[in-house]
């Protein structure tokens, strides 16, 4: 049980970095061309509901950026 448990925090774990890479990826295209598959407006939307969230915004932003500093 542990070396599936294993297997998938791995599996999730690279699955994350792949999507990392492509949200960079898509940031890099949306200023080169214009932003053509609304990534940087869709990263824009994001930050803006947490600025509407106030205090629970502000909580949950922290929340993830201390989830990814554990890594």
């Amino acid at each position: 049980m542990k070396n599936a448990l294993d297997f998938l925090n791995k599996w999730l774990g690279e699955l994350t970095e792949i999507l990392k890479i492509l949200i960079v990826v898509g940031v890099l295209v949306g200023i080169l061309f214009d932003d053509v598959f609304g990534v940087i407006g869709g990263i824009g939307a994001i930050a803006g509901q947490f600025g509407d969230g106030g205090l629970a915004g502000l909580l949950s932003l922290m929340i993830v950026y201390m989830w990814y500093q554990k890594k």
